[in-house]
């Protein structure tokens, strides 16, 4: 989808690394600038998996080549102005004032490159009195209130168990870069894009943030369950755990009907949502009681039957295996190596983009700088 478009990433850990993969994922040529002494900090962030890198640098460097240079160096700076010269979009996460200071921040390069698309993450934004701080992923999910978010009505604060603030402005400079190589297509200038961990993670948080902004209301916390839908939550079944979402009063007819309650669809107490709402408790509790004396698979084939959204919470191993994960083959086989990674989430015309070559070791395409 993106072959002949040249991406430099100087990319550290997460958030970069995560857009460059993405990008050589759709088959764009990513080039991975690191340093020449250990380069990104990604490949000791765990136990050495393969090669001396640790997992997580495989993970999110896939269809990269790794050029390793010296930036304070005279050297190393002619070889990345020349990279810089052929190549169509760039994207940093460095620490705040490290592009000033090595000359290559976006105003600089843009005057320098005027078709180039310069894409830079932070933590905190491009602007602002906390503009030149750094942060990583659980400070970010904490300062942002993404973290209260989180939990039931009794639970401390507690961070996500997966990195969506890094992954996920990662996604946000992709759709970025991608609407401006649209625009330059049309006016043949690039422009300078920011994205930030803060940002991203308050667009994650907008549908609550927004209640308090305009309502002026804090959010319940709800666990597994919704604040605005009932019942939309978990439940346990006699021998695990599962989740029904009830997403309208159509479906709750549905619902009554096969929890062998079908007057719950009369009942004033529970015949509209917005009856449910005031009446939730009372009604998880007589839900709770019926559910626990089947087993999960039963009532999720139950719900199934009269179209009721329900699904058993797996843990990874569980999810993994399941017949749909299996069949997606989201898992694939990394060229080469003995090990597999999960690849690309999207599809073209029925067709996952391929791992075409698994994570670069340090520096091994710095020669091709010769001849970029």
């Amino acid at each position: 989808m993106l072959r002949g478009i040249r991406v430099l990433e100087l990319g550290q850990v997460l958030s970069a690394p995560f857009a460059g993969a993405i990008l050589g994922d759709l088959g764009a040529e990513v080039l991975k600038i690191e340093r020449v002494e250990g380069g990104d900090d990604a490949r000791r962030m765990g136990p050495d998996f393969r090669h001396g890198d640790a997992l997580t640098f495989h993970m999110v460097n896939r269809n990269k080549k790794s050029v390793a240079l010296d930036l304070k160096s005279e050297a190393g700076k002619a070889a990345f102005e020349k990279l810089a010269a052929t190549a169509d979009i760039l994207i940093h996460n460095l620490r705040p004032g490290a592009p000033e200071a090595l000359g290559i921040d976006g105003a600089s390069m843009t005057a320098r490159h005027p078709s180039l698309i310069y894409c830079a993450i932070s933590a905190f934004g491009h602007k602002g009195p906390m503009a030149d701080r750094p942060g990583y992923e659980p400070l970010i999910q904490a300062y942002s209130g993404l973290s209260s978010c989180n939990g039931g009505p009794d639970d401390p604060p507690m961070r996500l168990g997966v990195a969506v603030c890094d992954q996920g402005t990662g996604m946000w400079v992709v759709i970025g870069a991608l609407a401006a190589l649209q625009r330059r297509a049309a006016t043949g200038r690039g422009c300078v894009v920011t994205a930030s961990l803060l940002e991203t993670a308050l667009v994650w948080a907008a549908q609550r943030g927004d209640m308090w902004v305009n309502e002026g209301r804090m959010p319940e916390k709800h666990r597994s369950g919704h604040p605005a839908l009932v019942p939309y939550e978990a439940f346990d079944a006699s021998d695990g755990p599962f989740i029904i979402c009830c997403g309208n009063d159509r479906l709750f007819v549905k619902l009554a009907g096969a929890l062998g309650r079908p007057e719950w669809a009369e009942d004033p107490r529970f015949a509209t949502n917005r009856a449910r709402l005031t009446t939730k408790t009372t009604l998880v509790v007589l839900m709770g009681e019926i559910l626990r004396l089947v087993p999960r698979a039963e009532w999720i084939a139950r719900l199934e039957t009269v179209g009721v959204p329900a699904a058993p919470i797996n843990t990874l191993p569980e999810a993994l295996a399941e017949p749909q994960s299996q069949v997606l083959g989201i898992l694939q086989d990394v060229p080469g190596e003995d090990y597999r990674l999960t690849g690309s989430p999207l599809s073209f015309d029925g067709v996952r983009p391929a791992i075409r070559n698994a994570a670069p070791r340090l520096g091994d395409w710095t020669e091709g700088t010769s001849h970029a």
